[in-house]
C-alpha cells in the first residue's frame, strides 16, 4: 500500500490481466465502495473473469461473475453478487477523468437511486473536449437539472394537473406552472447549477474523460499505474455488445501490502 501525506495507508488493488498489469487506488471518502471492492478481491470474486464490454474512447468494463469461462457470443453483463450499493457521490472533487474508476449500474427507470452494482465497475478512457464543447455539455447540464426539479415538483400535483387538464382548465394549469417554475428556480438557487469545476475543466481538455457520466455513477478510485495498458484494451476488436472478440481476461486481483 502507498501512504497518503497523513500517514494513513492508501489502499492499492493490482489487476493482473492477460495484457499486462494496472494498479488502482481506492478512495477513502467511498468508504462502502472500498470495503466491498477489497472483500471481492479478497474471496476471489474477480479472478478469471472478462473485460466483457470495451468501448474505445468511452471506458472498459469489467466484474461479471457470469463471464468466468464465458464461451463466445454468451451475453454479459447482468452478472453480479446479488446486492446493489448505495450511491457514494463524492463529487465534484471526483470526476470521469481519464483513469477513474468507478461502478457500473441499472438504469435510472429501474434504479432511480443511482444505486451501484455490487460488483462490476468501469475505467474511464474517454477523450479530451475542447472548452466550446464543455460549455455546450453545461448549458446541457443545466437544462436537465432543470427539467428533473420540475419533474419532480410537478409529480406532486399529478392528481390536480388530470383534473385541471379534464376540466380543460387552461388559466388554473398555466398559474400552476408559474408556481412550479418559481419553486424550481428557487430549489436551483440553492443547490447551486450544475457547472464544470477549474479543475474538471482542466483535467477534459488535456487528458480527457467522460464528462456526461458526471454526477452519475460512483467514482470510487483511480489507475496509478499501467494505463498504458487500459489504453491497448480499449482498442481490441469487439463484437456484439461490444465484448472483445478475443477475451481479455482478469488474471487475478490482489491489494498490495
Amino acid at each position: 500500500m502507498s501512504c497518503a501525506s497523513n500517514g494513513h495507508k492508501e489502499t492499492v488493488v493490482l489487476m493482473e490481466t492477460t495484457m499486462g498489469d494496472i494498479k488502482v487506488k481506492l478512495y477513502d471518502d467511498t468508504p462502502a465502495h472500498r470495503d466491498n471492492f477489497v472483500k471481492l478481491v479478497k474471496e476471489g470474486y474477480y479472478d478469471g473473469t472478462l473485460f466483457h464490454r470495451v468501448i474505445n474512447e468511452f471506458m472498459i468494463q469489467g466484474g461479471d461473475g457470469t463471464s468466468r469461462n464465458a464461451p463466445a457470443g454468451k451475453m454479459l453483463g447482468m452478472g453480479d453478487p446479488g446486492y446493489t450499493l448505495p450511491a457514494e457521490f463524492v463529487y465534484p472533487k471526483y470526476f470521469h477523468k481519464r483513469g477513474a474508476l468507478a461502478a457500473a449500474r441499472q438504469g435510472d427507470q429501474v434504479n432511480p437511486e443511482k444505486a451501484s452494482s455490487g460488483s462490476q465497475f468501469y475505467i474511464v478512457t474517454g477523450k479530451v473536449y475542447n472548452p466550446q464543447q464543455l460549455d455546450q455539455m453545461e448549458r446541457q447540464m443545466q437544462m436537465q437539472q432543470q427539467q428533473s426539479v420540475f419533474q419532480a415538483l410537478a409529480a406532486n400535483h399529478r392528481e390536480e394537473i388530470i383534473k385541471m387538464r379534464k376540466a380543460r382548465d387552461m388559466q388554473g394549469l398555466q398559474a400552476l406552472q408559474d408556481t412550479l417554475v418559481a419553486q424550481m428556480q428557487e430549489q436551483i438557487k440553492r443547490e447551486g447549477k450544475r457547472t464544470f469545476t477549474q479543475a474538471q475543466r482542466e483535467a477534459y481538455t488535456t487528458v480527457g474523460g467522460t464528462p456526461h457520466l458526471d454526477g452519475e455513477y460512483t467514482v470510487f478510485g483511480e489507475v496509478i499505474e499501467g494505463m498504458d495498458v487500459v489504453n491497448k484494451i480499449q482498442q481490441v476488436e469487439t463484437g456484439a455488445a461490444d465484448r472483445p472478440v478475443a477475451d481479455v481476461k482478469i488474471i487475478k486481483m490482489k491489494i498490495e501490502e
